[in-house]
């Protein structure tokens, strides 16, 4: 399922910024930015997603209704392009120009790609929680085998994308666009079909309500006390018996982080003259999982500026190689097909990992998973850093090869393979580890809040990328000049924004460091039961059914 989404995803989103160039005519600088904007909005969608997941639909039903979604605007776009779109047919191949599409096609275009948006983005949270939600965390095996099935879970993407990255954007390369995306509409349908295959074979949990409501009462209970001494932590208020208070969450036991927050679970006289109002008095586990939230938030915007690192190959190092000597003998090589190199680097790198380096540095550290999700994620930014300097150094060569009145550089577009092989290890250590780690430390109830965070670090990582390069337009073209990213790369300095982006990245690293050892993780109550998940299966299923 999850590898015939992502190839359908992909076959859209790989080769967008060429389809933005070629079939709409619009510049190198606004298609790059109009595809920020768009994948900002995919991963965006995760919000939404978990929210619906975790508050009211479940995670069963949110996936199905979002890969709905994405089936209705691949089958639109499908349409769009055939009868408004490519026109002549065959244009759009880099050489053949197509007509000037009409209001409709165009307005039918945004439509479609931004339900293409909505419907992979809100999906890809859910069904890695529900993923997750298949192992027993109170069993040390399971646990272990959480970790390798995330591993698995990114593997499947990549295998997905790969096809999308090679097949796909060679025939939407070649002016093939609707081929594309009626392959990738009919590669959505069978993904949906073989997840509601499995519907009776899934370990279900419950809805844990909206969870907006719980933490604002926290802080409002919190400041209502702030004259209040918090009480220690054997007075501080929990609710008797195996289960929190909230629907479907094991207990949390307490920390010492925030304690200012403690006030909120600190029972007063006025607490005890009447019933029980949660915006004055909260629960423990209650007022840890705000505990929780708060605490990942450092983390989670350290992971934004890796995310911009990202961004760059959907956008500039698309349009990067489209300007550098592509053929091989007779074959043109797709520039975006160059982001073969970035998946085959993960395939390679996942295999790596589990079976080098968790080993290696289990002996080292003890630790059964190897490296830690913090360490991971940190080893994941400094390649990204030298991903991005090798960017750099690639279009210094290039613009070395540039003949003067030519269009294209007579580097080969060859040049490029180590920035995204780096891209690609670097993708194994920062998104698989953010996967475990807001996964992992989450609380039950938000779950897929935890998984989005990883979807939401990619949004605002491409917002920050547009911002960014609408920044260094701005700054750069002020004297009259061209800037750093025209509309003809050989007038510009692309090379001095990919190292504009590795020293952004040194100094998110020496912030992220900083956050990670101040971070202390969640402290889940094992010594008790827990929730019944069978008893959960079995409601939740004969709700499905009826």
């Amino acid at each position: 399922n999850q590898g015939l989404a992502t190839l359908a995803f992909f076959g859209v989103g790989v080769n967008l910024v060429l389809l933005l160039t070629r079939v709409l005519d619009q510049d190198n600088a606004v298609a790059a930015n109009n595809v920020s904007k768009w994948t900002g909005t995919v991963y965006l969608c995760s919000l939404i997603g978990a929210f619906l997941s975790d508050s009211y639909w479940g995670r069963y039903l949110t996936c199905a209704i979002f890969q709905l979604i994405l089936v209705l605007g691949l089958g639109l776009l499908s349409f769009a392009s055939w009868f408004f779109l490519i026109s002549p047919t065959g244009c759009g191949d880099g050489m053949k120009l197509c007509n000037t599409p009409s209001l409709v096609g165009v307005v039918m275009f945004y439509l479609s790609i931004y339900l293409i948006a909505l419907g992979y983005g809100g999906h890809q949270p859910t069904v890695a929680t529900l993923g997750a939600d298949q192992f027993d965390d109170s069993n040390p095996n399971a646990v272990i085998s959480k970790a390798a099935f995330f591993s698995s879970f990114y593997f499947a993407l990549n295998v997905g994308s790969l096809f999308s990255n090679t097949i796909l954007v060679y025939y939407e390369d070649s002016g093939k666009w609707t081929l594309g995306f009626l392959v990738s509409f009919g590669a959505a349908i069978i993904a949906l079909l073989l997840y509601l295959s499995g519907t009776s074979r899934y370990r279900y949990v419950k809805a844990s309500g909206n969870p907006l409501p719980r933490v604002a009462q926290v802080f409002v209970a919190a400041y209502r006390k702030w004259g209040v001494t918090p009480a220690t932590v054997d007075a501080l208020y929990e609710v008797e018996g195996t289960e929190s208070a909230i629907k479907g969450s094991r207990k949390i036991l307490h920390s010492n982080d925030f304690k200012f927050l403690d006030k909120a679970a600190t029972i007063t006289s006025m607490d005890l003259r009447g019933p029980n109002n949660p915006w004055k008095l909260c629960t423990v586990t209650q007022v840890e999982e705000a505990k929780c939230v708060l605490k990942m938030l450092p983390i989670w915007l350290c992971t934004i500026i890796y995310s911009v690192i990202f961004t760059q190959m959907a956008s500039l190092f698309v349009e990067q190689g489209d300007v550098m000597a592509s053929k091989l003998k007779n074959f043109r090589i797709p520039a975006a097909s160059m982001s073969a190199f970035d998946i085959c680097s993960v395939l390679i790198w996942t295999g790596v990992y589990r079976h080098v380096v968790v080993p290696v540095s289990r002996s080292l550290t003890g630790n059964p998973k190897g490296l830690t999700e913090l360490q991971r994620m940190g080893t994941g930014l400094i390649i990204g850093m030298i991903a991005m300097v090798a960017a750099g150094v690639t279009e210094i060569q290039r613009l070395k090869s540039v003949s003067p009145g030519s269009k294209k550089s007579s580097l080969s577009i060859f040049w490029q393979v180590p920035q995204y092989v780096l891209v690609g290890a670097s993708e194994v250590f920062m998104y698989v580890g953010q996967l475990e780690f807001f996964n992992g430390q989450a609380p039950d109830g938000i779950k897929s809040f935890g998984s989005s965070l990883c979807m939401a670090s990619m949004s605002l990582g491409n917002y920050v990328s547009s911002l960014l390069i609408n920044i260094v337009m701005e700054v750069t073209t002020r004297d009259g000049g061209p800037g750093w990213i025209p509309d003809d790369l050989n007038d510009g300095h692309l090379d001095r924004f990919y190292f504009l982006i590795a020293g952004l990245t040194a100094v998110d690293f020496i912030i992220y460091v900083y956050c990670a050892k101040w971070y202390n993780g969640i402290n889940l109550d094992t010594s008790e039961n827990g929730i019944q998940l069978e008893e959960q299966q079995k409601e939740v299923l004969a709700s499905l059914m009826s």
